[in-house]
């Protein structure tokens, strides 16, 4: 198969939908298939990649963002998709490529939306509580959401909680988790040296590793560390990752065991910071899956969540699901710190272990090619 990925808000660095498409793109490519990532950059581009070709369409920077993309020009993905001739094509967004769904349609060509985000969850990050709770914004959502369910001919979702939104209105999903990378991310990772240049030996180490965005709720680490100072118990948060809410975050954690290394560049110290780590923090509210916390589990280090997003379903007994507020999560870490740090660890990685990345390409593989089949027997008919 000739399979194509268009998407938005493409990390130049990292992001979860950044390494999803990745691996998705390895894991075709090592099956025989041809791969193309159509994706926002600040230039035009074409290059040959391990994951596929990526192809960069030049796009504008979206504000508030953190440097993410969005792609206007669709007369140049267009041109793309017609010269690569696709057999099937995956789409992440749900705002400027949403044409894509019928622009396939009417040239027989499957497609697959994948729903990264809920649209009600991130538009309740970045408004006004009274506007994101009013019915007004919530019908206005439902058709949105309609709208995007018929655009398309298949609508994947990673958790039950991302496909909530959907289910809700009666509209049919495909539940298909992510995967992660069980050798990148391993136990072995840990490291002693590391470990005792971010924290005192009598500190547990947290990890905080998020875009610091508002959506994430990252000021909840930070409050939940005051919390556990407050009480006397000896932890040292560690933020991986940069973003708007940087500086006030800087300035919230003054006074508190709390280091920002900012982006982590380097993908083995990242590893081996996750594998290091007592815990992981994951206390953003509206997170459909989690990449970062699967790939704490991976690591052996178990993962503390907000139980009000997908993360419960995802860390299963590799982690512990609180409410989300500092209290809550403090609770949490102190319920898990308690453990049995073999036990807590062998938990973590076994539930990352039956979410390996050749798992979610076995499935979505195989909805292609029904969705193949079944578009050339239309045709023949």
């Amino acid at each position: 198969m000739r399979i194509a990925h268009v998407a938005n808000f493409y990390g130049p660095r990292s992001g979860g939908l950044r390494t999803a498409m990745h691996a998705l793109g390895a894991g075709y490519r090592a099956r025989g298939h041809d791969v193309a990532l159509v994706v926002p950059g600040p230039r035009d581009a074409r290059e040959s990649t391990p994951w596929g070709t990526r192809i960069t369409v030049a796009s504008p920077v979206v504000p508030r963002t953190g440097g993410y993309r969005a792609i206007v020009r669709p007369a140049r993905v267009r041109a793309v998709l017609t010269a690569f001739a696709p057999d099937v094509i995956e789409v992440s967004d749900r705002t400027t490529l949403r044409w894509v769904g019928p622009w396939a349609r009417g040239r027989s060509i499957p497609t697959t939306f994948f729903a990264h985000e809920r649209a009600d969850g991130v538009l309740r990050a970045n408004l006004p509580h009274t506007w994101a709770a009013s019915p007004w914004l919530r019908a206005a959502i439902d058709r949105h959401n309609a709208a995007t369910h018929a655009a398309f001919d298949t609508v994947v979702c990673t958790t039950d909680f991302a496909a909530g939104e959907f289910t809700r209105l009666g509209l049919a999903t495909t539940t298909v988790p992510l995967g992660v990378d069980l050798s990148r991310f391993h136990p072995s990772r840990r490291d002693g040296a590391l470990r005792t240049l971010i924290a005192a030996p009598d500190e547990a180490v947290l990890v905080l590793a998020s875009r610091l965005s508002p959506e994430k709720r990252p000021d909840l680490a930070i409050d939940a560390v005051r919390v556990l100072t407050a009480a006397g118990v000896r932890v040292r948060l560690v933020c991986a990752g940069s973003g708007v809410m940087e500086a006030s975050l800087r300035q919230r954690a003054t006074g508190l065991p709390v280091e920002f290394l900012g982006f982590v560049d380097n993908a083995e110290r990242f590893a081996a910071l996750l594998a290091s780590a007592d815990a992981v923090l994951a206390p953003g509210p509206i997170e459909t899956f989690g990449l970062a916390a699967l790939e704490a589990l991976a690591s052996g280090t178990p993962v503390i969540a907000h139980a009000e997003s997908a993360l419960p379903e995802v860390i299963g007994a590799g982690g512990v699901a609180s409410r989300g507020t500092a209290g809550d999560i403090a609770a949490a870490v102190r319920t898990m710190l308690a453990r049995d740090p073999t036990a807590r660890r062998a938990a973590a990685r076994a539930r990352a272990e039956s979410l390996p990345w050749s798992r979610t390409v076995d499935r979505l593989e195989e909805l292609h090619q029904d969705s193949v089949v079944g578009t050339r027997v239309v045709e023949a008919a």
